[in-house]
């Protein structure tokens, strides 16, 4: 473990916790039942530019930024590492078990970043039921009101035509792949519907291979799946694919099918000749028709954010697709909204890939992730090659 030493953090997520004394703050209001809401999504005027000074006024720093790996670690800091390292391991159970005996070994405000760790493992497990019973127990223990039980963003819904639309984000592994799963059924139903891929930035070569299954299909079947902002995406998944290297295959049959509903003929055919030489296999052919499209589908008004963003559990990830992406913007974020965990070895491939920019004097951002995952970023020391922010209150 890296050495650490620091007072107790103010709350991770939102400014209404209290802070050790060193710290002046106004006495925290009392108690109050939380109300139940979703998420919000960064606020943005769609009329003006966006801004630096705009992101400001939504977003602070996380309290993670301020911790020092190069100090001597205390037993606070290394009893909170373990619970963040052994949830980071999937040891969901042992976790729990520890931060229910750390929540009361550290009485008070002095035990608040255990509270905060304890609710985000409840909201990943979906124990409902045992975070509204901490909730109360919170709100006597540390005289402040207890986090609110965060609804979930559909990964699916209905336009106002009625059509469903899907929107596929951040990198796709097959744990997070429960909208492709809606999708097959409803090609299997031959029922029309929209894949927004805006921030879709990639996916492993089984979510490939399902995808692209699953585009053919509809399309030799006269199904109506039209797919909205796919470029970005489609130009990272070709970049991605070299001749002569007989790897990810799925991932060539999704680059396929996506040219034939998004590229010309030209393109399409050259690169069914690379996937023949590569893999010394017959590509898939040229489809003279078209892929049938949803009636008068158009692109879902999306706020002016150009951030990316990741989702689900991020296991054994090496983000070779991020840098690309880093490069393109001038100043990157990445969101870690969706993101439930990531795994100790995915975060120090996180540092890797973050530290040539920094390096470099460029700033990279890291927005919204939960308490868990923000505490194993600064165990890593990712809070010394970005900058971690969290929603205001």
């Amino acid at each position: 473990m890296p050495d650490i030493a620091l007072p107790p953090l103010e709350d991770l997520e939102f400014s209404v916790s209290e802070l050790p004394a060193a710290v002046a703050r106004p006495k925290a209001a009392p108690a109050a039942a939380a109300p139940e809401k979703p998420a919000k999504p960064l606020a943005v005027d769609a009329d003006l530019d966006f801004t630096m000074e705009e992101f400001d006024r939504d977003f602070t720093e996380s309290s993670v930024m301020a911790i020092d790996v190069d100090h001597d670690l205390d037993p606070l800091q290394a009893d909170l590492e373990q619970a963040v390292v052994l949830f980071a391991n999937g040891q969901d159970a042992a976790a729990r078990s520890l931060l229910e005996v750390l929540i009361r070994a550290y009485p008070g405000s002095e035990g608040k970043r255990f509270w905060q760790l304890l609710f985000d493992l409840l909201q990943v497990v979906g124990d409902r039921a045992a975070f509204d019973k901490f909730g109360v127990e919170f709100a006597e223990a540390c005289e402040t009101s207890p986090p609110a039980w965060r609804l979930e963003q559909p990964v699916v819904t209905t336009t106002q035509e009625g059509a469903k639309l899907f929107t596929l984000q951040g990198v796709l592994t097959d744990e997070c792949i429960a909208p492709l799963t809606e999708l097959a059924n409803l090609i299997a139903a031959k029922q029309a519907a929209m894949v927004d891929c805006g921030k879709l930035i990639g996916c492993d070569d089984e979510v490939a291979g399902r995808l692209a299954a699953l585009l053919a299909s509809a399309r030799k079947n006269g199904v109506a799946i039209t797919l909205l902002q796919p470029e970005a995406f489609q130009r990272r998944l070709n970049d991605r694919l070299v001749v002569g290297e007989a790897v990810h295959a799925p991932s060539w049959l999704l680059l396929l099918e996506l040219l034939q509903r998004h590229g010309t003929q030209e393109a399409f055919e050259e690169r069914a000749v690379d996937y023949a030489v590569t893999f010394e296999l017959s590509p898939p052919s040229w489809d003279v028709r078209p892929a049938a499209a949803a009636a008068k589908a158009a692109a879902p008004q999306t706020l002016r954010d150009d951030a990316h963003y990741l989702a689900g559990d991020l296991k054994s990830c090496r983000f070779e697709d991020l840098i690309p992406i880093i490069e393109e913007q001038e100043t990157p974020i990445l969101d870690f909204s969706g993101v439930r965990r990531m795994d100790f070895f995915s975060a120090g491939q996180l540092v890797n890939r973050l530290a040539p920019f920094k390096a470099a004097g460029r700033e990279v951002i890291v927005r919204s992730p939960n308490h868990l995952v923000a505490e194993l970023m600064a165990v890593v020391g990712l809070n010394k090659q970005a900058r971690i922010i969290v929603p205001k209150s």
